[in-house]
């Protein structure tokens, strides 16, 4: 009966992250949370990576998508990171889980960061695009993460 229950609130939950329309925001639903990473207690991951943008009407945090939304599958919900492109610097939230695997795994540098659109045209003069940035943790977030492996995943703990 329990595991019963379980699954039945499971597919609730994924049912209204889809009717939200966020699927990623429905496998996290629907999977559960992922094992959280484990941040070294004297360094945040810092590196490069490429960034790309996106813009989506809600985030699997329930925020509404802003300027400062930034969504990665290795790093928490609420992780506060800054992105440098070039001489300009912009500091981010996660509060999306992204870019997907595919995505991630196409880039000569896995892309382990989706900016917002409004925050890519801020750095790089376009909205939509694909660029190398530098990132740096500044502080973990309390939330989900989506993935706890996969391409991009040392690079986004800092061991890549």
């Amino acid at each position: 009966m329990r595991k019963r229950t379980s699954q039945t609130l499971a597919a609730m939950a994924c049912c209204a992250a889809l009717s939200a329309g966020t699927a990623q925001a429905a496998h996290a639903a629907a999977t559960g949370p992922a094992a959280q990473p484990s941040p070294s207690p004297t360094a945040l991951p810092s590196g490069t990576a490429t960034a790309t943008s996106f813009w989506d009407g809600v985030t699997a945090s329930g925020r509404p998508m802003r300027y400062q939304t930034v969504a990665s599958p290795y790093w928490p919900l609420g992780t506060t990171v800054k992105i440098t492109y070039g001489d300009r610097s912009a500091i981010g939230i996660v509060d999306d889980f992204g870019p997907a695997e595919w995505a991630v795994a196409q880039h000569d540098i896995p892309a382990i960061v989706d900016l917002s659109a409004e925050m890519m045209a801020d750095l790089t003069g376009a909205r939509s695009n694909s660029v190398h940035v530098r990132f740096q943790v500044l502080s973990w977030g309390a939330g989900r993460v989506f993935r706890g492996a996969g391409t991009g995943y040392d690079l986004a703990m800092g061991r890549g």
